[in-house]
């Protein structure tokens, strides 16, 4: 059970700093500001359940796929540690360019069907904009610390599972409150919330990059 505990404590803010859902709220606003209260809420609960299978797919088979390219479980830390680091160091320095960029890219959306609907849940509200490449790297990154026991790597995984699960409950609940938190927060809140954010994402990047790190200077001094 501590096990558990400790993967999910680690797990849940390092996806929860890099999806930044109330970030993405603003976008999801934007996005899908023609559509009903009624439409926004089906949007957002179906943007949640893909962004649910995305993390949990890399989270289970992305490491094996990396093994089969044969790429080690340290190199793949260091690299994601580091891509997450510069993420939150650009979202640290001007916070403001990545949603306005993401803006310009996600052209809202008129009144349209639920078919429609569900066609542009998954691209681009999913893929690229809430779960993309960033998410989909932290997640194999995080797996790549399960215990090689496998007695002990299933509770691992269930810890992680169920940070991804509650990643996925907090994008359907920013989402769906997107009107008011827009109205709430204003152009400051959105700020201050990005800064912070954008911090506790960097000191999740050192510590992967660093436990990943470790192993290969104890192992290059040993040698």
């Amino acid at each position: 059970m501590e096990q558990a505990i400790s993967a999910f404590l680690l797990a849940f803010p390092a996806l929860f700093s890099i999806i930044n859902p109330l970030g993405g709220a603003i976008i999801f606003h934007d996005v899908a500001g023609e559509q009903s209260v009624a439409q926004k809420h089906r949007l957002a609960k179906r943007v949640a359940t893909y962004s649910f299978f995305v993390m949990i797919s890399a989270l289970l088979a992305g490491t094996y796929i990396l093994n089969f390219f044969g790429i080690s479980m340290n190199a793949l830390r260091i690299a994601g540690g580091l891509v997450v680091s510069v993420r939150a160091y650009e979202m640290l320095n001007a916070p403001d360019n990545t949603a306005k960029r993401k803006q310009k890219d996600a052209a809202p959306v008129s009144a349209a069907s639920d078919e429609d609907i569900a066609s542009y849940a998954f691209f681009p509200l999913t893929l690229p904009f809430t779960t993309g490449p960033g998410t989909i790297a932290v997640t194999i990154s995080l797996a790549t610390g399960r215990p090689d026991n496998f007695s002990q790597a299933w509770i691992f995984y269930a810890g992680e599972a169920m940070a991804v699960l509650a990643n996925a409950v907090v994008i359907w609940a920013c989402y769906s409150a997107s009107d008011r938190m827009v109205r709430v927060l204003g152009h400051s809140g959105q700020m201050i919330v990005s800064r912070m954010v954008a911090f506790l994402l960097l000191g999740v990047g050192v510590q992967i990059a660093i436990t990943g790190l470790v192993p290969v200077l104890h192992q290059a001094l040993a040698g």
